[in-house]
């Protein structure tokens, strides 16, 4: 018997972010292994949450309450029927565990720390897809945790447009 795997989706909300939290639900997750939504708000985010739980994170959230829209409201983040349908359906149909952490700081550094923190075996993550000229301007996010992650990671790319 294999051992349950706990394995983080990098969340923004964005088409890639999704597609990538469908592949790692269809690709990825087994019976009794977790899957943990990991979500990086800005860190001047002016939320209560953020003033409480600032320098480590919001404690694990369950799916119950991370359905809820207070939860969002009160984290100042995005309510998406979509993801909530997609982690029902991990949960129902294999029996995964399903919860939700927020971090806010800079998104590359603060996936790192979600790595280690939570014990990651494996983080899937989107891609924007920047031009070679943008990536280097702006930097990667997908870059930078590709490179720097102590587990493997997976990033799914978005289609063309």
């Amino acid at each position: 018997m294999e051992k349950a795997r706990t394995v983080g989706v990098g969340m923004d909300y964005s088409s890639t972010s999704k597609a990538a939290l469908r592949w790692a639900a269809e690709n990825l997750i087994g019976g009794g292994d977790r899957i943990i939504l990991i979500q990086v708000q800005p860190p001047n985010a002016d939320h209560t949450r953020r003033q409480l739980f600032g320098g480590t994170g919001s404690p694990l959230v369950p799916l119950a309450e991370f359905r809820e829209i207070n939860f969002s409201k009160q984290y100042g983040l995005t309510y998406d029927p979509e993801v909530l349908d997609i982690l029902d359906a991990v949960s129902r149909t294999k029996g995964a565990e399903v919860a939700a952490k927020v971090y806010w700081g800079d998104p590359r550094e603060k996936l790192i720390d979600a790595v280690e923190d939570l014990k990651l075996d494996s983080l899937v993550m989107g891609s924007r897809g920047l031009g070679a000229i943008k990536r280097v301007l702006l930097g990667s996010v997908s870059n930078y945790v590709v490179t720097n992650a102590p587990c493997p990671v997976t990033v799914v790319k978005g289609s063309k447009p």
